[in-house]
């Protein structure tokens, strides 16, 4: 078995389109809940359900409908999975729920995962389509964790407050102090504070991409094109 096409779905989920950090789309429930790393990674993972078993089936019934109503068909199907875990949630993870509230419901507008049943898991085969629904899943759940980890830091001084909203009593007590002696700072954990992180975290990647495609120039032995420094009289 060729792992070729299954690795570039991989990468391209966690890192080159990334749906969040390159695509920018699903930015309304990413910027409105990623005040802490519990709040990131439950409407995450929940992404990531919904992406997969939306494109499973979408694969499935691809050539079973017609063009004409393709769309109303995916919304559907998404609408069906995410009611699933929206009611699995309010029962296993209430507390939770309560606090995303509803961005659970609006997983279902969520480009991200209409956009993957369209452009993908509509003209691919069910192993590929169930694939990239994870890895763009997972992709996105890392950049909304990477987001609530900055704004909680920020924000609170603190890391993984109130864990037990998903990891149950066990974790009650597994809240870091990251900076002792701290105030906090509000800006972080509001909205504006949402869009500065995003920024940063883009702008994080930006860099390391630009090295690395210098890198991998300069290991191919191509000519690297530098910007001059400009500087002042």
């Amino acid at each position: 078995m060729k792992l070729g096409p299954y690795r570039k779905i991989a990468l391209d989920g966690l890192w080159h389109n990334n749906q969040a950090l390159v695509a920018l789309l699903g930015l309304c429930p990413l910027l409105a809940v990623s005040s802490t790393v519990v709040n990131s990674l439950g409407l995450g993972l929940a992404t990531t359900v919904a992406l997969v078993f939306s494109n499973g089936v979408v694969s499935l019934i691809r050539n079973r409908i017609t063009p004409d109503v393709r769309l109303p068909v995916f919304v559907l199907v998404i609408a069906a999975n995410v009611t699933v875990i929206e009611l699995l949630m309010n029962a296993f993870f209430h507390d939770l729920y309560k606090i995303l509230g509803i961005f659970i419901p609006l997983i279902v507008t969520n480009c991200a995962i209409i956009g993957r049943a369209e452009a993908f898991a509509s003209k691919n085969a069910v192993d590929r389509a169930v694939l990239d629904g994870l890895f763009m899943g997972l992709g996105f759940t890392a950049a909304l964790v990477a987001l609530g980890a900055f704004r909680e830091i920020v924000g609170t001084g603190a890391l993984l407050n109130r864990a037990e909203l998903m990891f149950g009593e066990t974790a009650r007590n597994w809240s870091v102090r990251i900076i002792e002696n701290y105030d906090g700072f509000l800006l972080a954990i509001l909205p504006p504070g949402a869009f500065i992180g995003l920024g940063l975290i883009i702008a994080l990647k930006n860099v390391i991409d630009a090295r690395a495609k210098v890198r991998a120039q300069a290991a191919a032995g191509q000519p690297v094109a530098f910007t001059p420094a400009v500087r002042k009289a």
